[in-house]
């Protein structure tokens, strides 16, 4: 049987590198409060930005898709799900605003973590939600031929409901403790519960909804104005190959957490770098926002479509965004590419780069 003790970490985590990730995520959660008070008004909006970005990312990753419109009217609570697809998005909707009202109240037990994954399918008609797997489960993958291979056997149906209860206990245990940084013991929670993938579905979303609900718990809200998901879901390969490396001789206790502490460490970092870039530019009072547009191209090598200008800056207008894109185009600062829906604007480099008088 697998044992679980989160009361000593692996010599692999306490080194140079993960430390230096630990203390710069220190630093940017030590500013987080003063950006929360700075702009409440515009951090509602962030919010309810992440909470639909997010839910689209976490649901893509397992391969459920709506449009963005019915993701969007979804989210807000303006339709009803129409298919399986959607009953899904829309149950993650349902765990993800819980999670961000409630998290304080949510100690990571096994009753909570089974009452989350009820909800996940609070549309569906499946019967399996909010119960443990009934069968033993394979985590295969396709090889270039088409045929799939086990990749990793977690643990037997039967074996599952005690290691969650050994797991959420002992994990506890540990943050109580306070004797390790909760950014170290969070990733090694999250590998182990994929490991056990104590579910016949949904493990993955599950994974993802404890991660904002066990950071947010050690005061580490960056997830709900910036979508962990999303950034998980562009650097899918990389988690992948995380989880393919960490989780190589776990059933023995033999595995090695370090490759996947070390990528959860990279994607919070990112989610709050992300974060301190948006309020700084919104708390520039030396910038009029057609200007704080044009230092979003003079920031990024990337497109920016208009709809991820007006996600990253909610404060400023549709009517707005779309004058300052035709005064740039305009002006050679920009190029446009793509048409129609996938229509897009990228900083014009044979261009020279205004000067400051």
């Amino acid at each position: 049987m697998r044992e679980f003790d989160y009361t000593i970490i692996p010599n692999e985590l306490i080194n140079h590198e993960l430390m230096n990730l630990v203390s710069a995520i220190h630093e940017y959660k030590g500013k987080q409060e003063l950006f929360i008070e700075a702009k409440p008004d515009v951090l509602e909006s962030m919010l309810e930005i992440a909470i639909i970005q997010s839910t689209g990312a976490s649901n893509r990753i397992e391969g459920i898709y709506t449009s963005d419109e019915r993701l969007d009217a979804l989210v807000k609570f303006k339709a009803e799900p129409r298919n399986r697809s959607e009953r899904e998005i829309a149950g993650y909707r349902e765990v993800l605003s819980m999670i961000h009202e409630s998290y304080d109240y949510m100690v990571p037990h096994t009753n909570v973590i089974l009452q989350l994954h009820r909800d996940l399918y609070h549309f569906s008609p499946s019967p399996s939600g909010g119960t443990f797997k009934n069968s033993d489960n394979i985590i295969a993958e396709k090889d270039s031929t088409g045929h799939s291979k086990v990749r990793f056997q977690p643990l037997s149906a039967f074996e599952t409901p005690e290691a969650v209860n050994r797991l959420t206990s002992t994990f506890n245990k540990a943050i109580n403790a306070e004797k390790y940084d909760p950014l170290l013991l969070i990733p090694m929670f999250i590998l182990d519960f994929l490991c056990i993938h104590p579910f016949n579905d949904g493990n993955g979303r599950m994974s993802r909804l404890l991660t904002l609900l066990l950071l947010y718990r050690s005061g580490y809200i960056v997830g709900k104005y910036i979508s962990i998901e999303m950034i998980i879901e562009k650097t899918k390969e990389t988690y992948y190959e995380a989880l393919l490396n960490s989780s190589s001789g776990w059933y023995e206790g033999k595995n090695d957490y370090l490759p996947f502490v070390k990528y959860y460490l990279e994607v919070i970092l990112s989610a709050y770098k992300d974060f301190s870039s948006r309020v700084e530019l919104m708390q520039n009072p030396n910038l009029s926002k057609p200007e704080r547009i044009r230092v979003l191209f003079d920031n990024t090598l990337q497109k920016l479509s208009k709809r991820m200008i007006l996600e990253k800056c909610p404060d400023i207008s549709t009517s707005t965004v779309e004058m300052t894109l035709s005064s740039l185009l305009k002006e050679g600062y920009i190029l446009k590419v793509g048409a129609g829906k996938n229509t897009a604007y990228i900083r014009n480099m044979e261009q020279p780069e205004k000067l400051s008088e």
